[in-house]
């Protein structure tokens, strides 16, 4: 082991916590949905600091648009700088209700043990 890499052992390593949610809209509306969550949703995760990066995610099933929004974060923090002190509570917007049909009321968090090409 070189002598490099043994003080990037010693240093601290950033927490990294993956916070998932899930819903879904009409087939119809997932597009518009897609973008009203990149006016809302996606860029308010992206603007709060510690965010790391978010990952909008949807499937259609006949008549159904399942919606999955991976977002990372360095911190519980930072997730309550976002969230409230609450964070397993999903966070919603002012029209959500108008695209959908079903919601997570909760978010899961899942620590990140492994990230490669995709996490900086």
């Amino acid at each position: 082991m070189s002598r490099q890499e043994a003080r990037a052992m010693d240093q601290p390593q950033p927490i990294r916590i993956l916070r998932v949610w899930r819903g879904a809209t009409q087939a119809a509306d997932a597009e518009s949905y897609v973008g009203y969550m990149s006016r809302t949703g996606y860029s308010s995760l992206r603007q709060t600091p510690g965010n790391q990066g978010v990952l909008g995610l949807v499937r259609v099933e006949g008549d159904r648009a399942e919606h999955l929004v991976m977002s990372l974060w360095d911190s519980e923090a930072s997730i309550r700088r976002f969230a409230g002190d609450s964070i397993r509570r999903a966070v919603f917007y002012p029209e959500d209700d108008r695209y959908l049909i079903d919601k997570d009321e909760h978010v899961d968090h899942y620590e990140v043990v492994f990230a490669e090409g995709w996490v900086q």
